[in-house]
C-alpha cells in the first residue's frame, strides 16, 4: 500500500514538474508549455523518479550543474534557471601523440570554441550552438528574420531522465555525449581524419576519465582511442590515442560593454552584422578582444591615481616549466604592468608559480579558470599566444601561451648570426644564461601582448633611424622597435666597435599607447558609441608620429611594414647586416665545429645563415613596386597609399644586382661546404637567388608598377624596372665576358620566369591584387624584353668566350624562341 502511494505521489510530482517551466523568457516558453506536458504514457517510462536515477550510490559533485556518477554513467542535473543561458564550450587537447597535426598542435591546443545554450524541447534537452555574427535587438521586428535566417544547429539532444526532487532542475544522461565520437567537440578534424586514415573510435579503448563541476564551469577529460591505418606515430598498432579536455563555462548574464575597433590602432577583433542599425544595410561592427578591467576605486581612478583592477589578469606557469626558466617567464609577463599604468592601472597583470597539490589539488592547465604559460615538450621552435573570448562582447576570459621547448635554440642561433660580428658574447654555442633569460623574457612578453589583444605591428621598427641602432645610449633607452609586437628580434645593424649596444628587443611607447586605447576605463561612456569621440582624440594626438603607427603584418607591398627588419632605410640596414654577416660566415667554423669537434652545429648554423642573408635581400626587394600604407580617416591630411619614390626603387634594383644577383662568393665557403655536404652547392645558391628574382618578376608587382605610372608618369614604371633588371642579369652578354655556373643558372631562371609571365595568369583565389593579365601591358612588355635579350645573345654568342658560355647563349636563344613561338 505504501509503495502504491509513493508511486502515485511521485507521478503527480512528475506531471506537475513537466508543466512548470523556467520563468526566464515568458514569450519563448508560452508556446512550448502546451507541448511539454508529460504523462507516463507519453514519456514511455523514460522519465523516472529522481531517486531511481540518482541513487544512494551516486558520487556527486556540486557546481554549475551538479554532476553525478552512477554505475559508470554520468548525469548532469541542470537547474531550470540555467536553461537558455549563454555558455562557452571549449575543446582542447590535454594529451596527444607526437607529431599529431604538425608542429603547432600540442597539449593545450584548442580545437573548437562554441557559444551554446541548453534548451528544453518537449521531453528533451538540446545543446544549441548560438549564432553571434548576426544580431538585432529582440524588440525589433527584424529580430525574427535574423533568427530565421541564422538557424542555430543542434549539437546534441538528450532525453530528460528525471526531475530534481524540488522540480527546479532536469537530469540528463551525458555518458554517450562525452563518451562517443561527437564531431562538434572532437579533437580530430576532418583533415586529420583524412590524413591519418581514421576508421572509427574504438569504444572498447575509450572512456570518460573524469567530470568535475565548479561554480562557473565544468571540466571533462576524455580518453579516446581511434583505429587509424596511417597514424602520426607508426608503431604497427594502427592506433591514435588522445586525451581531450572539454570546458564549459558560464558567461556573464550582461556581456561586457564592447569597444569599437579603429584600424589605426592594431588589435585582434571580432565582428558582427547588426541588422537593427539605422544604416541602410547590415551594419558591420567590429570590436576589440580584451580583458575586462574595472578599477577598484573609480573616483581615485578618475582623479588620475593608479588603481588596481577588481580582477587582475593572472597567469600561472605550467608545472612542467623547468625551474631555471621560471623567473624569466614571470618577469616577461609582468613587464606589461608598466604599459597598464599608462591606462591607469597598477598590478593589472600578475604571474604566479603553479600551485602545489596542497594549495590547489584540482589545478589543471586545461581548466578554463586558469590562464597558463604552457611548456610543451616538442621539437617545434616557436611560441604562440592564443586566447578564448566571449563572442558576444570580445571579453577575453582565458588564454594559454604556448612555449615550445626547442624555441631557445632558434634564438641562440639568430643571436650568434645577427649580432656575433659586433657582440662578443654571442660568438658561442653556450650563450650566457643571463642573455638567454633576457631573450626568453622578451619572447614571453611578446606572446603576452597577443593574449592582451595586440597583433603584430610591423611598422614599429621603421620609426627609428638606421644610424640610431649604432648609438648605445639610444638603444639602451629605446630598444630596437617602438613595440615588442614587431618582428624585430635583434639589432643586426650595430657594427664592430660600437659600444654599449642593446641587441635584444623590449617593450616600447607604442605598447603603452595601445594598452591605453584598449583598456583605459571610460566611466562616463554608457555605450560603445559614447566612446568614439574620446578614442578618436587619443589617436589624433599621436597622428603623424611614426612611433605610434600601426603596420599590418598581412601587407606584402608596404616596405615600412616588413617582418624581421629594423630601421627606416632597408638598403642601408641590409648593407650593415650583410657587412656583419660576412664576418660571421668567415668565423663560423671557429665558433662551432672547432669547439665541438663535430659538424652538426656548423651545418645547422650555415643553413640559417643563408636564411638570414635571404631576409636582408628580401627587405630591399619589397621596395620595388612598393606602396607605403598610412591608414587614416578622411578628416586627416594626405592619402592612404603612396608609391615608393622612383629613385629609391631604382637604387633598390642596383643594390640587388650587387648584393643578390652577382654571385655572393663569400657564401661559397669551401671550409664549410665540403664538411657538411658532398654536393648540391650550385643548386642551393640558385634557389636562394631565384627566390628573389621571381619575386621581382611576378604579376602583382608588375601590375602595381603599371598602375602607379598610370596615376603619375613620374613614378617608376614596369618597363623601367624590366629594363634595369635585364641590364644587370645579362651584363656578361653585353660585355662579352664568360658566365659562371651560378650566373648561368640565374639567367635560365630569369627566362623561366619570363615564360611564366607570358603563359600563366593570376589565380583569383590566391592573389590579393587581381587584374586581367592577358589584356594588360605585361605580355607586351615581356615580349619586348625577350626580343632585346635574344638579339643580345646572338651577338654575345660570337664573342671570344668559353665553350660553356657559348652553349649557354645558344641555349638561351632557343629558349626564347620557344617562348615567343611555341609552335
Amino acid at each position: 500500500m505504501r509503495k502504491t502511494l509513493t508511486l502515485i505521489v511521485s507521478t503527480c510530482v512528475l506531471l506537475s514538474c513537466a508543466t512548470v517551466q523556467s520563468t526566464g523568457n515568458k514569450k519563448d516558453n508560452t508556446s512550448r508549455a502546451q507541448t511539454q506536458s508529460t504523462s507516463p504514457k507519453k514519456n514511455n517510462g523514460k522519465i523516472k523518479p529522481y531517486d531511481k536515477v540518482i541513487t544512494a550510490d551516486a558520487i556527486s559533485d556540486v557546481g554549475l550543474f551538479d554532476v553525478h556518477l552512477v554505475d559508470e554513467k554520468y548525469y548532469f542535473e541542470i537547474p531550470l534557471e540555467q536553461l537558455n543561458t549563454d555558455m562557452l564550450l571549449v575543446s582542447r587537447f590535454s594529451k596527444l601523440p607526437a607529431n599529431l597535426g604538425g608542429g603547432y598542435v600540442n597539449a593545450g591546443t584548442k580545437t573548437n570554441t562554441r557559444l551554446i545554450n541548453w534548451e528544453r524541447f518537449k521531453n528533451k534537452i538540446l545543446i544549441k550552438e548560438k549564432s553571434h555574427s548576426a544580431v538585432a535587438a529582440d524588440s525589433l521586428p527584424i529580430h525574427v528574420s535574423v533568427k530565421a535566417n541564422n538557424y542555430e544547429p543542434t549539437l546534441y539532444a538528450f532525453d530528460i531522465v528525471a526531475f530534481s526532487k524540488d522540480s527546479s532542475a532536469v537530469v540528463i544522461d551525458v555518458t554517450n555525449f562525452y563518451g562517443s565520437d561527437v564531431k562538434a567537440i572532437s579533437g580530430l578534424s576532418s583533415r586529420l581524419r583524412s590524413t591519418y586514415k581514421v576508421k572509427n573510435l574504438d569504444k572498447s579503448r575509450s572512456f570518460i576519465n573524469s567530470i568535475k563541476s565548479f561554480p562557473e564551469n565544468i571540466e571533462v577529460i576524455q580518453d579516446f582511442t581511434y583505429n587509424a591505418s596511417n597514424p602520426p606515430v607508426n608503431t604497427g598498432d594502427e592506433t591514435i590515442s588522445v586525451q581531450m579536455n572539454q570546458s564549459m563555462i558560464l558567461l556573464p548574464k550582461t556581456p561586457m560593454q564592447p569597444r569599437y575597433f579603429d584600424e589605426r590602432v592594431g588589435w585582434f577583433t571580432l565582428s558582427k552584422y547588426d541588422y537593427g542599425s539605422e544604416e541602410l544595410k547590415s551594419d558591420k561592427k567590429t570590436y576589440l578582444r580584451r580583458w575586462k578591467l574595472i578599477p577598484k576605486d573609480i573616483e581615485a581612478y578618475n582623479r588620475g591615481e593608479l588603481v588596481e583592477p577588481i580582477e587582475p589578469i593572472v597567469y600561472y606557469l605550467d608545472p612542467a616549466t623547468p625551474m631555471k626558466f621560471r623567473s624569466y617567464m614571470k618577469e616577461g609577463i609582468e613587464l606589461w604592468q608598466k604599459a597598464f599604468e599608462a591606462a591607469g592601472f597598477k598590478n593589472a597583470i600578475i604571474a604566479k608559480d603553479p600551485p602545489s597539490k596542497e594549495e590547489d589539488p584540482e589545478f589543471s592547465p586545461e581548466d578554463i579558470r586558469y590562464s597558463v604559460v604552457r611548456y610543451v615538450a616538442s621539437t617545434t621552435r616557436n611560441a604562440t599566444g592564443p586566447s578564448v573570448a566571449d563572442p558576444r562582447s570580445g571579453e577575453i576570459i582565458e588564454s594559454d601561451i604556448i612555449w615550445y621547448h626547442n624555441h631557445l635554440r632558434s634564438y641562440r642561433n639568430r643571436y650568434l648570426l645577427e649580432t656575433g660580428a659586433a657582440n662578443p658574447s654571442a660568438r658561442t654555442l653556450n650563450t650566457p644564461d643571463e642573455e638567454i633569460g633576457e631573450m626568453m623574457k622578451m619572447v614571453i612578453a611578446h606572446e603576452v601582448g597577443h593574449t592582451l589583444g595586440l597583433p603584430h605591428n610591423m611598422s614599429a621598427s621603421y620609426a627609428y633611424d638606421v644610424e640610431d641602432y649604432r648609438d648605445g645610449e639610444f638603444t639602451q633607452k629605446n630598444g630596437i622597435a617602438a613595440t615588442i609586437m614587431d618582428y624585430a628580434r635583434y639589432n643586426y645593424i650595430a657594427q664592430p666597435g660600437d659600444e654599449n649596444i642593446r641587441f635584444v628587443r623590449q617593450l616600447g611607447p607604442y605598447d603603452e599607447y595601445a594598452i591605453n586605447y584598449g583598456y583605459r576605463y571610460i566611466d562616463e561612456a554608457k555605450s560603445p558609441d559614447d566612446e568614439k569621440e574620446i578614442l578618436n582624440r587619443w589617436i589624433m594626438e599621436k597622428a603623424g608620429d611614426p612611433i605610434y603607427k600601426f603596420g599590418k603584418q598581412s601587407s606584402r607591398f608596404d616596405p615600412t611594414a616588413q617582418t624581421e627588419d629594423i630601421g627606416n632605410n632597408s638598403i642601408k640596414a641590409s648593407t650593415y647586416g650583410l657587412k656583419n654577416l660576412k664576418i660571421v660566415a668567415k668565423n663560423l667554423p671557429s665558433w662551432t665545429s672547432d669547439k665541438t669537434d663535430n659538424y652538426e652545429d656548423l651545418e645547422e648554423l650555415y643553413g640559417e645563415l643563408l636564411s638570414v642573408w635571404s631576409r636582408y635581400i628580401g627587405h630591399v626587394v619589397t621596395h620595388v613596386g612598393g606602396v607605403v600604407e598610412d591608414t587614416k580617416n578622411p578628416s586627416q591630411e594626405g592619402v592612404v597609399y603612396t608609391p615608393v619614390d622612383k629613385d629609391y626603387q631604382k637604387s633598390a634594383i642596383q643594390w640587388l644586382h650587387k648584393n643578390a644577383f652577382e654571385t655572393p662568393e663569400w657564401l661559397i665557403n669551401k671550409d664549410i661546404l665540403q664538411n657538411i655536404n658532398y654536393a648540391g652547392y650550385t643548386d642551393r645558391m640558385r634557389s636562394l637567388q631565384v627566390r628573389h628574382l621571381t619575386n621581382l618578376l611576378n604579376f602583382e608587382r608588375l601590375g602595381r608598377l603599371i598602375d602607379h605610372q598610370a596615376l603619375d608618369n613620374r613614378n617608376y614604371s614596369a618597363l623601367e624596372m624590366l629594363s634595369d633588371l635585364r641590364q644587370g642579369i645579362w651584363s656578361e652578354a653585353k660585355s662579352g665576358s664568360n658566365v659562371s655556373v651560378f650566373r648561368r643558372n640565374l639567367q635560365r631562371a630569369y627566362l623561366d620566369a619570363m615564360f611564366d609571365l607570358m603563359t600563366k595568369d593570376l589565380d583569383p583565389k590566391r592573389s590579393r591584387q587581381y587584374f586581367n593579365v592577358n589584356q594588360s601591358d605585361i605580355r607586351a612588355l615581356v615580349r619586348g624584353e625577350l626580343n632585346v635579350i635574344k638579339q643580345l645573345l646572338i651577338s654575345a654568342s660570337k664573342a671570344n668566350v668559353n665553350t660553356e658560355t657559348k652553349y649557354h647563349y645558344k641555349d638561351g636563344i632557343e629558349r626564347i624562341n620557344l617562348i615567343l613561338d611555341p609552335k
